[in-house]
Parts: structure tokens; sequence; C-alpha cells
């Protein structure tokens, strides 16, 4: 089967009823991305921060994967599928897709500030006190404005194994995600969906542009590629 590696932003969870801070100027529900998305943000209030997550994580509960996610999940049948996204949901895996590299981290995981590779997965309300094995304190597992994408170089290493890149619910015009596009072998078939799509036909060899949201576009995609 072909390699189809799929990147997707925050407009493929926003169909699921999942904000993001680009919907409002730089807030997200409500909060100063800098204030609950930063380094800085958690040492000066670190319990402004875990509840900020506490919320997030109780929200993703109760949202469900869209058509979009289990249009992915579908394609499974007819090619060898890497989903590389932005998103900090599950709703991906939800939805059925086994293969799914998140750059940006997962909501559902925690980590030690001490030691970043200490990892668990994480339900509940994280608070002031709870600590990993090494006895520091734990924090969301979401890399923030200012931290190295430690997944970076496992998604590059995908997205050149291209045999057909999808883009989806993503401007790519936030990097480093937005680079890999440039790692895929001249002459691989793009198809990039957004109902405002920021770059053109012209920009790449093989674009083709669906001018439509995650979930009706995924659905255009998958008559292009099955049959």
């Amino acid at each position: 089967m072909k390699n189809l590696v799929v990147l997707t932003g925050a407009g493929m969870s926003s169909e699921s009823g999942i904000k993001t801070f680009r919907d409002a100027d730089g807030l997200w529900e409500g909060h100063d991305v800098m204030e609950v998305a930063t380094p800085k943000g958690f040492e000066r209030n670190p319990e402004l921060v875990l509840e900020f997550y506490n919320q997030r994580r109780k929200q993703l509960k109760e949202v469900e994967p869209n058509i979009g996610h289990k249009n992915l999940a579908e394609l499974e049948k007819h090619y060898n599928i890497h989903i590389v996204t932005q998103n900090v949901d599950d709703l991906h895996e939800r939805a059925g897709s086994r293969n799914v590299l998140h750059l940006h981290g997962e909501l559902r995981k925690v980590r030690s500030t001490l030691d970043e590779t200490v990892i668990y997965n994480w339900e509940d309300d994280l608070v002031l006190g709870n600590t990993c094995e090494k006895n520091s304190q734990l924090r969301p597992h979401i890399v923030w404005f200012g931290e190295a994408v430690p997944m970076l170089e496992n998604a590059i290493q995908i997205t050149e194994q291209a045999d057909v890149l999808v883009i989806i619910g993503t401007s790519m015009q936030v990097y480093p995600a937005a680079s890999l596009i440039n790692f895929i072998n001249p002459g691989t078939p793009i198809y990039f969906i957004d109902p405002k799509p920021a770059i053109n036909e012209e920009s790449y060899r093989n674009l083709t542009i669906i001018k439509d949201n995650a979930v009706n576009g995924s659905s255009i995609l998958f008559k292009k590629l099955v049959d």
C-alpha cells in the first residue's frame, strides 16, 4: 500500500467543538496563551496552568471524533497512513486511527518537571503535590511556546516517506510544523484542505486545494483517493 501522510491542525478538532486560541486573538478559552502555555506562565502561577489543563481534559471527555477523523481512520483500509497532528486531543485515536504522532504533546498525559522522558497517562485533575517517581512536580505533557518540539525529527522521517501528503485544518503558518511540507519528495501529490487556504496551487507541484472545512473536505478527499 502507498504511504499516506496526513498533517492535521486545530481546524480538525474545532469541528468537534474544541476551541483553540487562534479563534480569538491570542486568547484560549478566555486566557492569554502566554499565561497558560509558556514555561514562564507555569513558573508564575502553576495553579492556574494546572487548572486550565484540567478543564481542557474534562472538555475532551465531552466531545467526540467528527466525520473528518472517521474518514481518515477509514482510509487505513486503502493506505498505509501516518497522522502527524498539532492537536493535543486524542480524537484521531478514538476514531480508530492507529498511527498518530502528536507534535505538541497530549492532554491525557503528564510528565515530570525534572525529566521530560518520565511520562504518565493521566485522566483526572493534576494538582500541586502530584509528583513523579523522582519526587518532582508533574506538569501537562504539552509543548509550550518557547520549548523544543521533541517529536519533530520523527515527524520529518515520516513525512519523507510520503507517497501522498494531506494537510487538514492547519494554516501551515506555525513553525516548525509548517516546515514538514518541505521534506516530501519532489512531485509528491499534496492535498490541502482549508476553507481559507493560505497557499495557492502555484506554490507547489501537484498541489490540489480543497476549499472546505475538515468534515466536508475529508469526504471529498476520500472520494478522490479511493474511487
